[in-house]
């Protein structure tokens, strides 16, 4: 994987060549580590480390955050292939690192607190689940936050944990702005702020750690509440990464993660298929001509489909340069990545049913890829309602569709 990047990426930085490497480097160690990551049902705090001194959880955050600035594409392609090896561990690797997104909205002194170690391991929930209502302690401004975030992956793992709320007046009522729309930002908490639920028991991504959190009248002070509208106020607001789809941003890493693991179950049924001999048979299963047709048929769905995916994301990368993203790209991009995740889920199931009785045993990569696709493919960002949206576009029913 690894020299096809270096091959079909002439744009690619010495920054970019190192993270692609490093993901490659881990393939390893989270192959040996599965076993305690699904047992423990998250990963292991010194993986986690290990993770982020790599520079995963800051791959897009701005170089004057002390992040590494780099493009989705190759944050989608160290996702891709840490997810060959383990689904969960990319999926913590996807959701901390989108879970910087908002820090140019923090107050200066509060972003340079997070980022001040670099080694931080940031994680979140963007759905707004809670509410922050304006009060004060011991003469400081600030907030009353109460709230619950589900899907909190890699959570536990985590040393600053935000969450989406809604502004409310004291007497709990929603607060519009101008346009009529709720007020929306995001409050950062730390770990001993919030109670975590041991509720995280689930077929697929079980080394996520994908817990709920709750907040109870949680004080915050202001410099630790975001509002979403500064973010295009801040010194940032030019950077690419924010002309960038903001939920295209968040979307594309679940294709990726997809397609990573669909294409480690291609790679296991080529394995079982050189070494089984399937009862009543004197040849191993890569002998049959069935068994020909659907490996050939698989690599190339997966092909055609990652192909489509990364275009998509390049040619979008290289619209913002200069200006905001248009409808058609919201569009494209969004729908490249379900085309990705069906095509991922797909290839999986095939893979995972071609090896037969193989395939349900606990040491087989095959029922753990299929178990954590699928609930990849369950997120909402992915789901049925975006094509809806999408062929409203396509339409002319709908000529904002912000939900792209």
């Amino acid at each position: 994987m690894i020299n096809s990047y270096k091959v079909t990426r002439t744009d690619m930085s010495s920054v970019d060549s190192e993270l692609l490497q490093k993901a490659v480097d881990f393939q390893p160690l989270l192959r040996k580590q599965i076993n305690q990551i699904e047992g423990s049902r998250q990963l292991p705090q010194s993986l986690a480390l290990d993770l982020a001194k790599a520079g995963f959880y800051k791959i897009c955050t701005p170089v004057g955050l002390g992040g590494l600035g780099s493009s989705p594409e190759t944050f989608c392609q160290v996702c891709e292939i840490l997810a060959e090896a383990s689904g969960s561990a990319a999926w913590c690797v996807f959701i901390g690192a989108t879970s910087q997104y908002m820090l140019p909205a923090l107050d200066p002194s509060m972003s340079a607190e997070i980022t001040s170690d670099p080694y931080v391991i940031t994680s979140g929930v963007f759905a707004y689940s809670g509410t922050a209502t304006p009060a004060m302690k011991d003469g400081n401004s600030g907030f009353l936050v109460n709230g619950r975030w589900d899907w909190g992956s890699g959570s536990l793992n985590a040393a600053w944990i935000s969450g989406g709320v809604l502004i409310t007046d004291q007497n709990g009522e929603k607060i519009r702005d101008a346009d009529g729309n709720f007020v929306e930002a995001r409050a950062f908490f730390q770990p001993g702020e919030i109670n975590f639920l041991d509720n995280w028991h689930v077929s697929g991504l079980r080394g996520s750690g994908s817990t709920s959190y709750t907040a109870e009248n949680i004080f915050l002070p202001s410099k630790r509440v975001a509002m979403v509208e500064d973010l295009s106020l801040s010194e940032f607001a030019s950077e690419q990464i924010y002309r960038y789809p903001k939920f295209g941003f968040l979307a594309i890493p679940i294709g990726a993660v997809c397609l990573g693991m669909a294409r480690a179950s291609v790679d296991e049924l080529i394995n079982v298929a050189k070494e089984k001999t399937p009862q009543g048979s004197t040849r191993t299963m890569a002998h049959r001509s069935s068994l020909h047709k659907d490996v050939a048929l698989a690599d190339t769905n997966l092909r055609a489909s990652k192909a489509l995916f990364y275009q998509t994301i390049r040619e979008t990368w290289a619209e913002v340069a200069t200006h905001k993203s248009s409808l058609e790209s919201r569009r494209a991009l969004r729908t490249a990545t379900f085309h990705a995740v069906a095509t991922a889920k797909d290839v999986t199931e095939r893979m995972y049913t071609i090896a037969g009785g193989t395939s349900i045993f606990d040491d087989s990569p095959l029922q753990r890829n299929f178990r954590d696709v699928h609930v990849a493919a369950q997120h909402m960002m992915v789901g049925e309602p975006v094509m809806e949206l999408a062929g409203r576009v396509m339409l002319g029913l709908d000529e904002v569709a912000s939900g792209l």
